[in-house]
């Protein structure tokens, strides 16, 4: 897929410093529990780490209990990629930037009570976040 922003992976390395890069360009995922916006409350904007994308608002945002940030949508479909993902002995979905590319996390189709019924578990190394003006 061609993306609307693009760099080479010493910018990406450089701009993003060794944690960000791993998750973002590597598809590494932080340990769960650990992330800065798993327990994020405050109305607003979730944007791309890498990019700053707009990817999910916080009204999406629920409390799945599996120890990263979870959205059951994104702020418009074309905002994400959706990637068979078969790494790891499983199949999976990974949702990446559409903007980037970058790796944001996973999507799986068990956000019981959601009204998608889908849960976009991200890591929060992935996202930033911008607290609507009150």
């Amino acid at each position: 897929m061609a993306y609307s922003v693009n760099k080479t992976e010493a910018e990406w390395r450089e701009e993003l410093g060794d944690d960000q890069y791993a998750v973002l360009r590597t598809a590494a995922t932080e340990r769960a529990w650990t992330g800065e916006l798993l327990d994020e409350k405050r109305d607003g904007l979730y944007r791309c780490g890498a990019c700053g994308a707009e990817l999910f608002r916080s009204g999406t945002k629920f409390d799945s209990g599996c120890g990263w940030p979870s959205f059951y949508e994104s702020v418009r479909p074309e905002a994400v990629e959706l990637i068979e993902d078969t790494s790891l002995g499983m199949v999976r979905t990974e949702v990446r930037c559409a903007a980037c590319g970058s790796h944001l996390g996973h999507v799986f189709p068990d956000g019981f009570g959601t009204p998608t019924g889908d849960r976009y578990c991200m890591n929060s190394l992935a996202l930033t976040f911008n607290p609507d003006e009150s």
